[in-house]
């Protein structure tokens, strides 16, 4: 019942004209290409999201934080919690992640969510539910690592969707990527460490660093990025390696066969080449980088004690600087 009454209430307050709920009227009446939208989250304290904004502001621009996007198809509460389809991991369950795989953004609050931003930016944040995948996967069953976010999944997954479907200009950090990836029909790595287990390989935590105890801060470990100089990311930086990338996850894009994603970045770990950028060919500007760029801007901006292990400032600079000015070159559109 409340997911028919939810569509009734969209299209009779389309028709009405009436602002729906998560449009964010501040962002709708202005030209595209004048604010960034960055992806609904609930946890507007998190490092991931305070850091691309500041990243943001740093590069001259400006942002808003989109409002939440919910399925038609789903129930909610009033706070805009799942009350259904959730399982006891805190993960959308088989028939929920149906829902949205198959019905995509038609029906919610997509479209007026996203307004006329010149972009969005989806940040890094929980893993996402193995069953959204385009080939479900049963859960990682790691009791260690369950962190999930349903709402959040179903919101990123419908934005990701709709800017796609209308060519809108994304870029996604670390689970931003993974998202771009997810919604693009990528394979995945649930956990990194049982993946290089599984080949019988060293893994020295290469892509985030072990937590020494349970309160204690976990930072971000440098590694290097090979890429592609056919790419949109080396045009943002001119270089076809990056030195430093702070990086943060333990989960990964496994590859994009079949997809219409490039791999864009990579990086050596026990021999295996780790997705690290990817980019959707048919589209003007979708790009997923696995790394935290903002974080190098951000430890740059504190002075903090390690910050020259990590990407330096400027090179970290010049992707926010990319966002900020919008869409890129026509030489950039026809080369990608």
């Amino acid at each position: 019942m409340m997911k028919k009454m939810l569509a009734l209430v969209l299209a009779l307050m389309t028709v009405m004209g009436l602002p729906i709920v998560g449009q964010a009227e501040n962002v709708t009446a202005l030209p595209r290409g004048s604010v960034i939208g960055i992806a609904w989250r609930a946890d507007t304290d998190s490092e991931f999201f305070t850091n691309v904004c500041r990243a943001i502001e740093e590069a001259g621009g400006e942002w808003v934080m989109l409002d939440q996007v919910m399925s038609a198809d789903l129930e909610y509460d009033d706070h805009g919690t799942l009350t259904a389809n959730v399982d006891e991991r805190g993960a959308l369950d088989a028939v929920g992640a149906k829902y949205v795989r198959c019905n995509t953004w038609y029906g919610s609050n997509a479209p007026e969510t996203v307004g006329n931003v010149s972009m969005v930016i989806f940040t890094g944040g929980e893993d996402i539910s193995s069953t959204l995948f385009y080939e479900p996967e049963e859960w990682h069953g790691i009791e260690a690592e369950i962190d999930y976010n349903a709402a959040r999944d179903v919101s990123d997954y419908l934005t990701m969707a709709y800017c796609l479907d209308h060519d809108i200009p994304v870029i996604g950090f670390c689970r931003g990527m993974q998202m771009l990836a997810v919604v693009s029909g990528a394979q995945m790595i649930q956990d990194i460490p049982t993946y290089f287990a599984g080949l019988s390989l060293a893994y020295a935590y290469e892509h985030r660093n072990e937590k020494a105890t349970p309160d204690s801060y976990r930072d971000y470990v440098p590694h290097d990025v090979h890429v592609a100089e056919d790419s949109l990311l080396f045009d943002m930086v001119g270089t076809d390696t990056l030195t430093g990338c702070p990086s943060w996850h333990h989960q990964a894009v496994l590859n994009v066969d079949c997809t219409r994603l490039a791999v864009t970045g990579y990086t050596e770990t026990s021999g295996i080449r780790m997705i690290e950028a990817i980019e959707r060919t048919d589209k003007t500007f979708a790009v997923g980088l696995q790394f935290h760029p903002e974080a190098a801007i951000v430890k740059n901006l504190d002075n903090a004690e390690n910050k020259e292990n990590f990407m330096d400032y400027d090179t970290a600079l010049s992707i926010f600087r990319r966002l900020v000015q919008g869409e890129p070159a026509e030489e950039l559109q026809e080369a990608s």
